[in-house]
């Protein structure tokens, strides 16, 4: 009966054990390859898939595409859109675009964590979203449909016993997604207590790394979309033939104008009337956001949690703050002073530890046809974002000098008014 048994059931416990031997193996065996039609489609796909994995952004990235770090603003795909630019004028970089509705701070973090090999002294574009900075920061739900495994994997196999991993240890541990692997939440646990990894739990990270990058590389560019490509394609057409300022400042005026004849805030038609005319109809959103404010946030040590692993890898990063429509800020009671006081705080975390490439577009609310919709650049505002994205991408840049401090992950930066900031500053120094 065991001799029967084992010719029965031996040759699938060979291949389970084969399949894990694979899987779990640190070496490559031949998947390696992406096509230029593939890196294309993955490049503007804003795939949750592509985000979380690695092996499709580290080959892309590998092969002189740039990591556009952000949120839902790349989805607004017209004419002008950084992609759409790239592609009909022939840049020497291609924006691979990473990020979508949901994704802030603390995911792009760990998204940095498997591709930290192509952005070590190298060039990046990160867009600040100031409706990140709100009183819970990043929301649970939308942290864990971007959550990866693999990344968090790969950050704990390498971290160190220093202030950014201690923190995004705490952090994660905050988030329900962090209990979808038992080995992995007593890992950060340990870490996040300043402790090291005891053998057992460093072999299983490093074989859970080995298994998942694996599965990547089996799976990652299955039904990769391809809308967006088509999308970036199409309005690629619109545009001149030759790249002149003036004519594509008054395209994108005409553009806009067209797209925004039904609503007096010069948002986008098909926006407006998916996702406002019926509440604005009721007046339901008029001042409702009055009491809004992001001046006090976990966001801001999560941003910081960026900005440490960006110097770590001496990165070059220029960062891009958007402004908001004005029409739509005054209908909702939007305090501008609280969005001054904002921006007066980001410059201050930034500029204080030496990011000092910063386009701040937060005046240009007024500026017609800048926006696509409440909070999204569009037409004229991807424009006015080129001409500063462009010359820092194509031509050579100081080298940035980065002095990190600690004091941003302190609640006491996070609750931190503006109107405090001359004394926040004498008192850490």
């Amino acid at each position: 009966m065991a001799k029967r048994l084992l010719r029965i059931f031996g040759p699938l416990i060979l291949a389970a054990i084969l399949v894990f031997a694979v899987l779990a193996s640190p070496v490559t065996f031949g998947f390696k390859h992406i096509s230029a039609t593939r890196e294309r489609q993955a490049a503007v796909s804003l795939s949750p898939n592509v985000l979380r994995g690695k092996h499709i952004k580290e080959a892309a990235l590998s092969d002189g595409y740039v990591p556009f770090f952000g949120s839902s603003e790349w989805s607004r795909i017209d004419p002008m859109h950084p992609s759409v630019l790239a592609q009909k004028y022939h840049r020497d970089y291609r924006p691979f675009l990473l990020g979508a509705r949901g994704t802030q701070s603390l995911t792009q973090f760990f998204v940095m964590q498997n591709i930290q090999g192509e952005l070590r002294n190298k060039k990046a574009v990160f867009f600040i979203s100031p409706q990140w900075f709100v009183k819970n920061g990043t929301r649970k739900d939308a942290f864990g449909f971007y959550y990866s495994q693999l990344q968090t994997a790969e950050w704990l196999t390498h971290y160190r016993h220093d202030a950014i991993d201690q923190y995004a240890a705490k952090r994660l541990l905050q988030m329900p997604a962090a209990q979808s692997d038992h080995f992995i939440y007593a890992a950060l646990q340990r870490v996040a207590a300043g402790k090291s990894l005891k053998g057992y739990q460093r072999f299983y990270l490093q074989t859970r790394k080995n298994m998942l990058t694996q599965e990547d590389q089996f799976f990652s560019g299955i039904n990769l979309p391809s809308q967006n490509l088509s999308r970036v394609n199409r309005q690629a057409k619109k545009l001149p033939t030759h790249y002149s300022y003036s004519a594509l400042d008054q395209l994108g005026g005409q553009l806009g104008k067209q797209a925004t004849g039904n609503n007096r805030f010069h948002i986008s038609d098909k926006f407006y009337n998916q996702g406002l005319k019926q509440e604005i109809k009721t007046g339901s959103l008029k001042g409702f956001q009055k009491n809004l404010s992001y001046l006090k946030s976990p966001e801001y040590s999560d941003f910081q949690l960026v900005l440490d692993q960006f110097a770590r890898l001496n990165t070059n990063v220029i960062f891009i703050i958007p402004p908001i429509n004005q029409r739509w800020q005054r209908y909702t009671g939007l305090s501008e002073t609280m969005l001054k006081q904002f921006d007066q705080k980001i410059h201050y975390q930034l500029q204080s530890q030496g990011f000092n490439n910063i386009i701040d577009l937060s005046d240009k609310g007024n500026v017609p046809y800048f926006m696509t919709d409440t909070i999204h650049p569009g037409w004229r505002g991807w424009l006015a974002i080129d001409q500063r994205v462009d010359p820092f991408l194509t031509k050579k840049q100081a080298q940035p000098h980065y002095k990190i401090n600690d004091k941003f992950y302190d609640k006491q930066w996070q609750q931190l008014g503006p109107a405090q900031l001359t004394q926040y500053e004498n008192e850490t120094k």
